[in-house]
């Protein structure tokens, strides 16, 4: 049986005080995922929640009370899978998780551009990493581009088909 695939959602920061506190750094959007007594797997196993305060960006574990089992920690990297992320984080109209996006098929107007294959996050903007089709590289398109995600490009993303329709991404195409 496959391993459920996991994504990347915290970091584990330094120690704060002298009772286990650990600073906890989000990579997700739903910072109201995280609850106490809720597990999470990492890179040092499975970790359950004693204590969080999401406003002061601060958590401590349960088993790592102390300063120095809560050194331990320090770096460790939590994840989550698909199924808990879906369970655990409410979508807002318009908004899409990244791993509904990732493997869409990117149009302008009916011409397909490329296949999306990561986003990056560059300040507060997400921005799709698409791979060109190769029809647009064999006229000399670059192999990949940058899009960002917002209305000024998107027009439609929609999961059920992997599908996004953007305008003026081909410009952008041209440019790189």
């Amino acid at each position: 049986m496959k391993e459920k695939e996991q994504f990347f959602i915290a970091q584990v920061g330094k120690t704060v005080g002298l009772w286990g506190d650990l600073k906890f750094h989000l990579h997700t959007d739903f910072p109201e995922q995280f609850k106490i007594s809720q597990s999470y797997k990492s890179d040092r196993g499975t970790l359950e929640i004693l204590d969080i305060n999401l406003t002061r960006g601060i958590i401590k574990f349960r088993g790592y009370e102390s300063l120095e089992s809560a050194k331990k920690l320090t770096n460790a990297k939590i994840y989550s899978s698909k199924e808990a992320t879906q369970k655990n984080c409410e979508l807002k109209e318009g908004e899409h998780f990244w791993f509904d996006i990732i493997g869409s098929t990117v149009f302008e107007e009916k011409e397909v551009l490329g296949v999306v294959t990561d986003i990056q996050r560059i300040l507060d903007i997400d921005y799709l990493l698409i791979k060109t089709d190769s029809k647009l590289v064999k006229e000399g398109l670059s192999n990949s581009f940058l899009v960002p995600y917002i209305p000024r490009y998107i027009i439609k993303a929609d999961t059920s088909t992997n599908e996004i329709f953007t305008q003026d991404s081909k410009d952008i195409l041209e440019a790189s």
